[in-house]
């Protein structure tokens, strides 16, 4: 049991693994004096992972049940907090019912509600990288390592009708255990597949190097397993061998990152572009901050570039 004390200021609270690593420890006191969120703190709570259900709800009801923690942003236990606390949110929104998913708790009008942001900010992080038309043009597939939540929000990104036209030709998703397939299978299910989806148990990085071997030119492999950050090592060997001109997205920015190591090793022969996760990290804690303080933050134009500044500076300094 968690010894949790009332918060005497405006909290938000970062459910995580290893938050006291995390560059928003930082990076969250500069913002809230840029955006005006007077006294505002941020505080950690560490979970293992698949903590038990009890330990997640303990959580939940302390944040519901105290004045002045006024929210959450959840990193790695999404779904495991969802399924353990489904029925303690007054309202859950379309995104976390569709994909059994908790990122972001907030309050509103004294009801605790359910958000799942992660649709939007890694949508957005995607796009701030990826060219109007990539898909399109290139003719390219995309490979997600993970079957959780960030590969939930992400196919359902590149499936939305807002994309059609500029899709992968084909979506891999493998997992190291079938549960999370037949999971993310049942959601691809209700949302309508637009896009062609192999589902793949692989339950050694030999078995992802193989998926990556045989992906087009130009395809997207991304990482969204946690590995390198919340676990050591990659979901990939050192012999993997990456699409030529293809772009490694490990959606982690910190840890070991053995993923970017593996794909810089092959940048230039494979003429690789390799992206991390400090953007995704920038849009996945704005959007949250947005939902919990009640304010608005644009997603792109000067007010985000000053905001990314700020991030920047900050974690550089």
């Amino acid at each position: 049991m968690t010894d949790y004390v009332p918060a005497d200021r405006p909290t938000l609270y970062f459910i995580g693994v290893t938050t006291a690593k995390s560059s928003i420890m930082k990076v969250f006191p500069a913002w809230a004096a840029h955006l005006g969120l007077k006294d505002a703190v941020i505080r950690g709570i560490d979970f293992p992972l698949h903590a038990a259900p009890e330990a997640y709800r303990e959580a939940v009801a302390f944040i519901r049940d105290d004045p002045m923690s006024l929210g959450a942003l959840v990193t790695t236990h999404k779904i495991d907090l969802f399924n353990a606390c489904s029925d303690m949110f007054d309202d859950i929104d379309p995104h976390a019912r569709l994909m059994d998913e908790t990122s972001c708790i907030s309050k509103r009008d004294g009801r605790l509600v359910c958000h799942a942001k992660d649709p939007i900010s890694s949508g957005l992080a995607m796009d701030a990288f990826l060219a109007d038309g990539y898909f399109e043009q290139s003719g390219a597939e995309l490979f997600s390592i993970g079957a959780g939540g960030s590969t939930i929000a992400l196919t359902w990104h590149m499936m939305h009708a807002r994309r059609a036209g500029d899709r992968p030709s084909r979506i891999v998703v493998s997992n190291r255990s079938p549960h999370r397939l037949d999971e993310i299978r049942r959601i691809h299910d209700a949302m309508g597949r637009t896009v062609p989806v192999d589902y793949v148990l692989a339950p050694a990085p030999a078995d992802n190097d193989a998926i990556v071997a045989a992906l087009k030119p130009g395809s997207v492999v991304i990482n969204a397993t946690g590995l390198g950050k919340d676990a050591p090592g990659s979901p990939l060997t050192d012999a993997v061998v990456f699409p030529e001109n293809g772009i490694a997205w490990d959606l982690n920015y910190r840890g070991e990152l053995i993923f970017l190591d593996q794909a810089r090793a092959q940048e230039k022969a494979r003429n690789l572009r390799i992206e991390d996760g400090w953007v995704y990290f920038i849009h996945g804690w704005t959007q949250v901050i947005a939902e919990v303080f009640h304010i608005d933050i644009p997603t792109s134009g000067p007010r985000f570039d000053a905001i990314s500044r700020i991030a920047l500076d900050v974690t550089k300094g």
